[in-house]
């Protein structure tokens, strides 16, 4: 019944198993890849005719993770897994990204790669897996696909490198690099460092890309007995005739466009030209049913980067006419909002980011529940990219995956210099708002970052640059492109992110557009990126050169200090009833942590003081000799029961009320009344004798004790004799 073929090789003290023909028969391609004891479903589906009209490529990645892969069950009310995590979302585009290169020009049938984790063991992440699993299920498929590729994650610890770490080992790592690649070249990398050197990434993508070869040869292995057979093609019309005539309307007016500096202008420019092609082929359009707007738009986008991609490599003079190392012009600003707690406007050229920091308490902290456990993230950093910023009508309100991409790069960043949660108590969520882009906003997110931080009074480390590094080949000829346009990214053959401090590099992200780079091209970009970077640390100190010492007039106050735990039971009180009356009382957030840690928060230092007092009341302990000021609380035939230090309350016996014989408690005090009271004495039940008497009740200092000594075996010292009935 079934057809099954399994290949197996130990690679990184592990067993990775990939196994076909078992389940999901009737896709195009499925493989279980297996890893440890995570295993995760990959299948490939493709049309195998393309929709009327259609002018793109539609690929569609979804990694998925089921709770019972974990032995879990959902939370929520529907106990079912729901819209894609952000985890989901990140892995499905670090799939996509080095998979997407490796169709074939013309190629635009729909095809489905979704990716299912089907079994986690909470020790191997499922990430690389689904990567391996994709490669080898498009390799089975038949389907038009360059590869296989591999993939590897690298870790690094005491000057070693670490293939494929585990969960734990990469909470302990400098490194988490993901890299992906074909046989030849390396196709895709992905990482967050703690400011690393150029040689030490470098060194670890490398690294990766030679460990990756066992696992492109398993594939092989595999598809030599099991790959269904390649699909036919069609060939498509010869459009020769037509692109030539597209060059003579439209060559000369496209390269005079390219020579405009000003987005706006050569935008416009270019649209110009677009039209005029149309209206000169308007009759081939009507008389050639091959022929469409779509075919005709490629033609001209092909013609597009014949000009740029031409003139660089010959003159190596860019669309702005900057040289190939040269970054835009730079205008760094902070404090841009009046009541935010931290704000930043970053400009280069004509990508702008007004980015926000908001400073919070333990309460605002982001609760996360993945497959390998929950925990809380005190650092949020989202990135938005409205359809204005690039002149255009579009959605608002929707978080697509290129904004979630965005910000989680940007997130790796700055994590490395943050100050630990000991050292600075607040929970801090960054906002990056895109106003204006021409190519790398992630980058000035990064920038705008650091410095809304600085200007927020959050103690980082350093601060941390960013630069979008872009690359232009043509056989052997290349050159590499510092600060890319976002025509020289739609143009060209790489978007390589570089985003470090004046130590090192704290994260990296590559995306190819061609069938690889090798180890020379990527040593020249990381070069020439760290020269980008400095230049652009140099301009945003000339905003700000570090944080703040005061916090802003409108952010919270904490204040941390620890109790005994054992007392943490008393300040929370029978069902949060002690501190739910001391937040509504004294206006200040508290939040007790299990070591008891408190941290009480509020942008007015009196709540604060107010909150902290209260708690120290209830934690103190009382001292014989001193004075405190209470509350009556209770009335007794033989005296009066005083709270006088948090929930503590002690007696003050009748015949310690006043120095005069007193025939009734309520002759002197009554329940409400606030006293001044001197602790005589506490026993070994922890039972607290008070005394009035000895107290001027209106100044709150110690009065001489005029009465005599008491005389018998219970007698002895001032204050040490039982009352008397």
């Amino acid at each position: 019944m079934f057809d099954i073929h399994k290949r197996e090789i130990e690679w990184g003290g592990r067993t990775l198993t990939l196994e076909t023909g078992h389940i999901a028969r009737q896709a195009d391609g499925a493989v279980m890849a297996t890893y440890g004891d995570t295993t995760v479903l990959c299948t490939v589906v493709g049309a195998r005719s393309v929709k009327p009209g259609q002018d793109f490529f539609p690929l569609t990645v979804n990694y998925t993770e089921k709770y019972y892969a974990a032995g879990k069950i959902p939370g929520g009310f529907f106990k079912r897994e729901g819209r894609p995590t952000e985890k989901e979302t990140l892995v499905s585009r670090l799939i996509d990204r080095p998979i997407r290169p490796l169709f074939p020009d013309g190629f635009k049938n729909e095809v489905q790669v979704i990716c299912t984790v089907v079994s986690h063991d909470l020790e191997n992440d499922s990430d690389i897996v689904a990567m391996i699993g994709a490669s080898a299920a498009l390799t089975l498929s038949g389907i038009p696909f360059l590869g296989p590729i591999g993939a590897a994650k690298v870790g690094y610890k005491d000057g070693e490198y670490i293939l494929n770490p585990t969960i734990e080992e990469i909470k302990e790592s400098e490194l988490e690099l993901s890299v992906a690649g074909t046989h030849d070249a390396v196709l895709m990398v992905e990482s967050e460092a703690k400011e690393l050197s150029e040689d030490i990434m470098l060194g670890a993508v490398m690294f990766g890309h030679d460990e990756m070869q066992k696992v492109i040869g398993a594939i092989i292995d595999l598809a030599e007995v099991a790959a269904k057979d390649p699909w036919e093609l069609p060939e498509g019309p010869d459009f020769s005739a037509t692109k030539a005539k597209i060059a003579e309307i439209a060559e000369a007016d496209l390269r005079n466009a390219y020579g405009l500096v000003v987005k706006q202008e050569r935008s416009k420019k270019i649209a110009e030209v677009k039209e005029k092609v149309f209206e000169a082929l308007a009759t081939d359009l009507e008389e050639n049913d091959d022929l469409s707007t779509t075919v005709v738009g490629d033609l001209i986008k092909k013609l597009e980067s014949s000009i740029v991609r031409g003139n660089i490599l010959s003159t190596s003079k860019r669309i702005d006419g900057r040289s190939l190392d040269q970054v835009r012009s730079i205008v760094s600003e902070v404090g841009t909002l009046p009541r935010s707690h931290g704000s930043s406007l970053f400009t280069r050229g004509e990508t702008q980011a007004l980015v926000v920091a908001t400073l919070g308490t333990a309460e605002d902290e982001q609760i996360i529940d993945n497959l390998d456990g929950s925990y809380r993230s005190n650092f949020m950093l989202h990135y938005n990219f409205p359809p204005f910023s690039v002149g255009e009508c579009g959605r608002v309100g929707f978080t697509g995956r290129r904004e979630v991409g965005h910000g989680k790069l940007a997130w790796r960043a700055v994590n490395a210099v943050l100050p630990t949660k000991e050292d600075f108590p607040y929970t801090i969520r960054i906002v990056s708002e895109i106003t204006e882009s021409n190519g790398s906003s992630s980058m000035a997110s990064v920038c705008g970052s650091s410095l809304a931080m600085m200007d927020a009074g959050v103690p980082i480390s350093r601060p941390v640059s960013g630069i979008a590094m872009g690359l232009i080949k043509e056989g052997d000829d290349f050159a590499v492109l510092s600060d890319i346009l976002g025509d020289e990214d739609h143009l060209g053959d790489m978007d390589f992110k570089v985003a470090g401090t004046s130590e090192g590099i704290t994260a990296l992200q590559m995306d190819i557009k061609i069938t690889g780079i090798t180890r020379e091209i990527m040593e020249t970009a990381l070069e020439q990126a760290s020269g980008g970077r400095a230049h652009i640390l140099d301009e945003m100190n000339k905003a700000l050169t570090g944080a703040r010492t005061e916090l802003s007039a409108h952010a919270p106050r904490i204040e941390s200090f620890k109790i005994p735990s054992d007392k943490i039971r008393e300040v929370i009180g029978t069902g949060g009833k002690v501190i739910r009356e001391i937040v509504e009382k004294t206006g200040a957030k508290v939040n007790i942590d299990d070591d008891g840690t408190i941290n009480i928060a509020s942008s007015d230092g009196a709540q604060i003081e107010a909150a902290k007092e209260w708690i120290m009341g209830i934690v103190a302990e009382p001292e014989v000799g001193v004075i405190y000021k209470g509350k009556v609380v209770r009335i007794m035939d033989f005296g009066a029961f005083v709270n006088f230090m948090g929930s503590r309350d002690g007696l003050v016996h009748i015949s310690e009320l006043v120095e005069e014989r007193v025939e009734k408690v309520t002759d002197v005090v009554k329940e409400g009344d606030e006293v001044f009271v001197k602790c005589l004495e506490i026993d070994g039940r922890g039972k607290v004798r008070l005394s009035m008497r000895v107290v001027d009740q209106e100044t709150g200092e110690e009065n001489p004790d005029a009465r005599p000594p008491k005389s018998g075996p219970s007698g002895g010292g001032k204050g040490k004799g039982k009352p008397r009935d």
